[in-house]
């Protein structure tokens, strides 16, 4: 597995890319994917937790949405866990996706929902998406934001302080 990760990491189409900005307040236009991963310990709860995510409203306001459903249907290596989940949403920009991670409703209602006790274990990270190679680029889906990206889109969602990534 890690040296398939190797030759993904060193794919020319891939470390050509300048990597998006990182500043939270200013949207790029760069597509980010937040992959978040984990194994799911309570279902109902996990649901429910979904669901209150897409009813705040807080992924349209940001341009952001899923790309993929977190329940794989087939493994060709490996043996994952039984519960494992992996979840995918694309963001316009790393601004975006850092705003809807620290804002005040994700942090303050939303996460708790899934907390204490836990309904899962989580890693959550976000990486920049990669243009598809140039013999693709004529049929790939144009997967653009479902908004256009702005610094008011981001600058209206309350966040709470940001810790250093």
């Amino acid at each position: 597995m890690r040296a398939l990760m190797l030759l993904f990491l060193s794919a020319p189409a891939l470390s050509q890319a300048p990597p998006p900005s990182l500043d939270p307040d200013v949207c790029d236009n760069k597509p980010v994917i937040m992959l978040v991963a984990g194994d799911i310990k309570d279902w109902t709860r996990i649901r429910a937790y979904g669901a209150a995510i897409r009813d705040s409203g807080l992924y349209d306001k940001l341009g952001g949405y899923y790309i993929n459903v977190p329940r794989s249907i087939a493994t060709f290596e490996g043996t994952p866990p039984p519960e494992q989940s992996m979840l995918m949403v694309r963001f316009p920009c790393f601004a975006h996706a850092r705003t809807f991670w620290y804002s005040r409703e994700y942090q303050e209602r939303l996460k708790l929902l899934r907390l204490d006790p836990s309904a899962g274990d989580f890693t959550v990270t976000v990486y920049p998406e990669a243009a598809p190679p140039p013999g693709v680029s004529a049929w790939w889906p144009k997967l653009g934001p479902i908004k256009t990206a702005t610094p008011e889109l981001a600058a209206g969602v309350p966040r709470i302080a940001d810790k250093p990534t």
